[in-house]
């Protein structure tokens, strides 16, 4: 999958299953670095198992102040989502 070049940064919300751990795999898959988010922390640990550049942050996409802490944690780790 290219989307428009390697070393992106991307959050996928949802990313403990469905179409959101579909989504993280390829893309972990093509070598981007993808924040993990989602209320399911032992979900978005088993999208992540064995990506290197899978960063999992528990995120209640209804709370502000999670959603904050979600990007303040990607960009500490992985720099700017591009």
């Amino acid at each position: 999958m290219d989307i428009g070049g390697m070393n992106k940064v991307v959050v996928i919300t949802g990313a403990g299953s469905g179409i959101g751990r579909a989504t993280a795999a390829t893309l972990l898959g093509a070598g981007h670095r993808v924040v993990l988010a989602g209320r399911r922390p032992d979900q978005l640990a088993e999208t992540a198992h064995g990506h290197p550049n899978a960063l999992v942050v528990p995120t209640d996409v209804s709370d502000p102040a999670s959603v904050r802490a979600l990007f303040e944690r990607a960009v500490s780790a992985f720099g700017r989502p591009r």
